[in-house]
């Protein structure tokens, strides 16, 4: 039988040894432990990771996940890459940066934008931290981006131009290779 890839999303008060838990969990039904995106946020530990069971191990792995104690874990079945047809296979990538003071509705607005232009975030982080003068609370975001190889760059950079006046926020485009 072929390995499944099941998607864990991990949530739990934090604690020292939650991850040996959950790895041991893995291991003991063969899964083998692919990537994992693991944070701290206020108080909560929170991650999702992407792990390779056989498939006559799948059910028992959720099973053990599911009797973790502390830890809420879900499990999903991992699509195929070829199954998303709305998603490009080939295209450019590109990374946003923003940096401002922080309020309600940047991510939201950004995403927007991005939506706007059919462009996939892969991966984003964002955080806050202390202004260096002023103790002003700053926004930080850094954003991987997929898009279409005929993707148009200028448009968007356009609108993140004007995005970035309105809000009062530093935002940087870059194509990578």
């Amino acid at each position: 039988m072929a390995d499944q890839h099941l998607i864990l999303t991990v949530i739990g008060d934090d604690r020292p040894g939650l991850v040996e838990e959950l790895a041991t969990t893995i291991a003991t039904h063969d899964g083998n432990w692919l990537e994992a995106s693991l944070a701290h946020l206020s108080g909560k530990f929170a991650g999702i990771v992407r792990v390779a069971v056989p498939a006559g191990q799948a059910a028992a792995l959720k099973a053990a996940l599911a009797k973790l104690s502390g830890l809420k874990v879900s499990a999903e079945l991992a699509a195929e890459e070829k199954s998303a047809p709305h998603l490009p296979t080939i295209g450019r990538r590109f990374t946003l940066n923003l940096v401002g003071h922080d309020r309600i509705g940047i991510v939201k607005e950004v995403s927007q934008v991005l939506a706007r232009h059919a462009v996939n975030v892969e991966e984003l982080a964002t955080y806050t931290s202390s202004a260096p003068m002023s103790a002003e609370v700053l926004f930080h975001a850094e954003a991987e981006l997929f898009t279409a190889p005929d993707f148009n760059a200028r448009a968007l950079k356009a609108e993140l131009e004007k995005l970035s006046d309105d809000l009062m926020v530093d935002i940087t485009l870059g194509e990578t290779l």
